[in-house]
């Protein structure tokens, strides 16, 4: 049961959190980005979350959790990757004001996807042996 919640949490942080997040004029409606920019977006955040529901589908009905974790961590490492290349493409993750969310001194973006990709990675090879199963 364990192992369920702790996928569930992370599929909820990039299929629901971000999402509500990002339906606002700061992303969706920001008035400063362009119909296409735009069309990319929710795009973007519809695929999420359909591969979110699809994730928590797999683990609480099919009990699937290897192709939801990968599924999960290529969600995730997608935005990392992002992050990670943005001086490349001229990405940010400030606002136009230059104001940026963070937590401690970090993105919250970081925190959170960095938080989940571990423990994706963790669920993932200590689900993947017979002997460490939890049990669910």
């Amino acid at each position: 049961m364990l192992k369920k919640i702790m996928i569930s949490l992370v599929i909820l942080l990039y299929a629901g959190a971000v999402p509500l997040l990002e339906i606002s004029n700061t992303h969706m409606f920001n008035p400063n980005w362009t119909p296409h920019v735009r069309i990319h977006e929710v795009w973007q955040l519809s695929t999420n979350t359909a591969i979110g529901i699809l994730c928590l589908w797999l683990v609480w009905v099919k009990k699937e959790f290897k192709l939801s974790t990968l599924l999960s961590l290529l969600v995730i490492g997608g935005f990392l990757i992002a992050y990670l290349l943005q001086d490349l493409y001229g990405g940010s993750m400030k606002y136009l004001d230059g104001s940026e969310k963070t937590i401690l001194n970090l993105n919250i973006g970081i925190v959170g996807f960095g938080l989940g990709f571990i423990l994706l990675v963790i669920v993932h090879f200590y689900g993947s042996s017979d002997n460490n199963k939890v049990s669910t």
